[in-house]
């Protein structure tokens, strides 16, 4: 039982309310709407299951293999992964709103119009990943690898993007505004229709001779980053 789900039956125990009705279901098997909340979950694998509209919230997940699942509406809010697998899932306007995972692999997941406000997902894998329209704001997402994926849209705003991998994404639209870009990756990018980045942010970040920029902004005189 993680921390998280302490406190909760604490605090349901000194108000006499009852704590997440979902814990008695802890033990159910995987399909659509399963209530997993404030689980404690690891090294299963559930790969191609049809778990559309799941609740994972508060969950402790690790080592498991969601890949190529259907999660569409599933959400995780505040829920933690470590070494968790969504590889070729769908998770359609999913919610992980205040999650945390470390090296959870979400390559070439569906995720258009996912919620990942104020989430920390760091050194994680969502290269290709289909993220047109996902709300990434305030999130920390230090070190993570979105090589190739598309973030048509999608809001990053006041974001940890510290190097993080952006090489050859699809970002037009996307919103940069006071996003935090620190040796942030985007050699090979097209910049050049996002919005709310500065000068400084471009600075700060690292690109090459293919990166193109927003009008009005160029390249640092500092790229290519070394290595």
């Amino acid at each position: 039982m993680n921390m998280r789900t302490v406190l909760a039956l604490m605090t349901a125990a000194a108000f006499g309310t009852a704590a997440w009705p979902a814990f008695a279901r802890c033990e159910d098997a995987p399909g659509p709407k399963l209530d997993w909340s404030g689980c404690s979950k690891h090294q299963l694998m559930v790969r191609g299951s049809r778990l559309v509209g799941a609740r994972f919230e508060r969950a402790e997940l690790t080592n498991i293999d969601f890949s190529a699942s259907d999660l569409t509406g599933a959400s995780f809010a505040l829920a933690e992964f470590n070494r968790v697998s969504f590889r070729d899932a769908r998770l359609t306007k999913a919610n992980f709103e205040k999650a945390f995972a470390i090296r959870t692999n979400f390559s070439g997941t569906q995720l258009e119009g996912s919620n990942f406000e104020k989430a920390e997902i760091q050194r994680s894998n969502l290269s290709g990943a289909l993220m047109h329209g996902a709300n990434l704001s305030m999130g920390d997402f230090g070190r993570s690898n979105f090589q190739g994926a598309d973030l048509t849209g999608s809001r990053l705003r006041s974001s940890n993007l510290g190097r993080a991998n952006f090489s050859g994404a699809r970002l037009a639209g996307a919103d940069f505004t006071r996003a935090f870009t620190f040796a942030t990756r985007f050699e090979g990018t097209d910049l050049s229709q996002v919005v709310g980045l500065t000068q400084e942010q471009v600075d700060a970040a690292c690109g090459d001779a293919k990166t193109r920029l927003p009008a009005g902004l160029k390249p640092s005189t500092a790229w290519p980053c070394k290595e």
